[in-house]
């Protein structure tokens, strides 16, 4: 161990021994992946033109109160008002994924219920709130009242007094000496606390610099929060690069690797703050081959982004997204196994139950997900699966919810959906297909085109000759093979057909004219 550090102190590690962030600086984008062992585990990527809203905090003014939908509208400045549920007005609640504290005390105050909601925000009032998930297709943005400030190793609630560690850290001793910490850390009684993950092991002095940041960065939202008229953004969440620093760089993290000199240094500022050892860890890549080439990482998201996702046994995955949900399909492609077919489609299932985890991450594929597993005959096998799948999930900060694999031998889960899915922010609709991924084949064009001179002539009877302007492909089906059917449209209509081809059309579009004056009829 203490001869591994020194090889990555001085940079001579070897690529498959580190786990390593990867980030490459772009003027339209930045990109930040973290690779394992030279695997691609986590991406994300973030654009100016349409950075997420998530996290930020906002003094926005009531619009409307839907109590039908027991829902308040809040205009927050952006193009769609912000949806803000009855629920999420409430005094905070902590998350199911924090084992929560008693901190002493009598609880202040009358209890609020969902019924006094509509009274303490009439429209027109302002109110604070953070983005919980940003706009998603024609949805307005999610928002809560329940404002939360995340640190390096803790997460500070202003509006809740309720002090929380994450189940994550799973030591019992562990769990006491943070607590012990978390009673002695001098939090204002108005506030809550929860200890993150990467908390786990750290000294309290760490705990003790993270609060204080925290503190300086709610005492400059409450000065706005005075000072701005709403709509107003107060605090906005840090972009992908401070986001990576606060949210991956933990000891486990053995280099940070950057390609634009600016950036590198502001990390090492950010992580100075955190721990002057862990400078080290940022390299600057100054090199004429682009980072992500040299590590690897393009050809990896290339092939993470397929439809079609190959596993190393030869089996595959299919990964189709719908408005609805996704669905995931296992299929042993050419993993054919031996004679204990049984055995095969166990290890089948296992490889692909660590992808999918994988794929989930890397995509941020989020709502619901249905995941067709080989059919598995033995209930034990699809314990084994399922309990296997589930801790690969362990890594996903996304909260998530697995069901049992059913008797059809589906799984079914969620899965915190903050933003559109990766795959939905590169790409769009194709203008071709519509979505569908396939077109219509030139005997279904021909028949359409037939349809629609019979419609037009039939209509149309001053009209007795026309031009017909189709893809060269489906011209030739015409010509082909549906000659004589188009000669007995001109005889039954006594008119005259011209076709001609134009290699600008799109394949499921055609043109039809009047020939006497070249109008388009249609």
């Amino acid at each position: 161990m203490i001869i591994q550090k020194i090889k990555e102190f001085f940079g001579i590690a070897k690529k498959g021994d580190a786990k390593e962030l990867i980030i490459n600086i772009e003027p339209l984008e930045k990109r930040v992946a973290m690779l394992e062992g030279g695997v691609l585990e986590e991406f994300s990527i973030e654009r100016d033109s349409d950075r997420s809203i998530s996290g930020n905090i906002y003094k926005g003014r009531i619009h409307n109160i839907e109590p039908a939908l027991k829902a308040l509208f809040v205009d927050i400045g952006v193009d769609k008002n912000a949806f803000l549920h009855y629920w999420d007005a409430m005094p905070a609640a902590l998350d199911s994924g924090v084992e929560q504290i008693d901190r002493g005390g009598k609880n202040r105050g009358k209890k609020i219920t969902t019924n006094d909601i509509p009274k303490l925000y009439p429209p027109g009032s302002d109110i604070i709130v953070q983005v919980t998930k940003g706009p998603i297709g024609t949805k307005g943005a999610r928002i809560t009242t329940n404002i939360s400030l995340a640190g390096r190793y803790m997460v500070l609630m202003p509006f809740s007094d309720q002090f929380g560690i994450s189940r994550k850290i799973e030591d019992p001793k562990e769990r006491q000496r943070l607590r012990k910490i978390l009673q002695e850390l001098g939090v204002p009684e108005t506030m809550g606390i929860i200890l993150r993950t990467a908390g786990e092991g750290m000294k309290s002095r760490f705990f003790v610099r993270d609060l204080a940041l925290l503190l300086e960065r709610w005492e400059n939202i409450e000065d706005s929060l005075k000072n701005k008229r709403s709509p107003a953004l107060l605090l906005e969440e840090p972009d992908i690069v401070e986001r990576t620093v606060r949210d991956f760089l933990t000891d486990e993290i053995d280099r940070v690797v950057v390609d634009n000199l600016e950036q590198a240094e502001h990390i090492k500022k950010l992580v100075g703050a955190i721990s002057k050892r862990s400078e080290r860890k940022v390299v600057f890549h100054n090199e004429p081959v682009p980072v992500f080439e040299k590590y690897n990482v393009d050809k990896q998201i290339d092939n993470a982004f397929r439809r079609m996702v190959w596993l190393k046994s030869g089996a595959y995955l299919v990964v189709d997204e719908t408005e609805a949900l996704v669905a995931i399909d296992v299929n042993t492609g050419r993993n054919k196994g031996g004679s204990d077919t049984e055995n095969t489609i166990l290890n089948t299932n296992l490889e692909a139950a660590e992808e999918v985890s994988r794929q989930l991450r890397l995509r941020n594929i989020g709502g619901i997900i249905i995941i067709d597993f080989i059919d598995m005959k033995s209930r034990k096998d699809q314990q084994q699966v399922l309990k296997v799948f589930k801790d690969h999930l362990r890594r996903d900060k996304a909260k998530t919810h697995v069901l049992p694999i059913s008797s059809l031998g589906l799984l079914e889960m969620t899965r915190q959906r903050v933003q559109e899915s990766i795959s939905r922010s590169l790409y769009h609709e194709c203008p071709a297909c519509k979505g569908r991924g396939m077109v219509k084949t030139p005997e279904t064009m021909s028949v359409e085109v037939q349809r629609q001179l019979t419609r037009l002539l039939g209509k149309n009877t001053n009209i007795h000759e026309l031009k017909v302007f189709v893809h060269p492909l489906v011209l030739e089906r015409l010509r082909a093979e549906d000659e004589e059917l188009l000669v007995n449209i001109e005889r039954r209509f006594e008119s005259k057909l011209t076709f001609k081809s134009d290699h600008n059309f799109h394949y499921e579009e055609f043109k039809i004219l009047n020939a006497a004056n070249d109008q388009e009829l249609t």
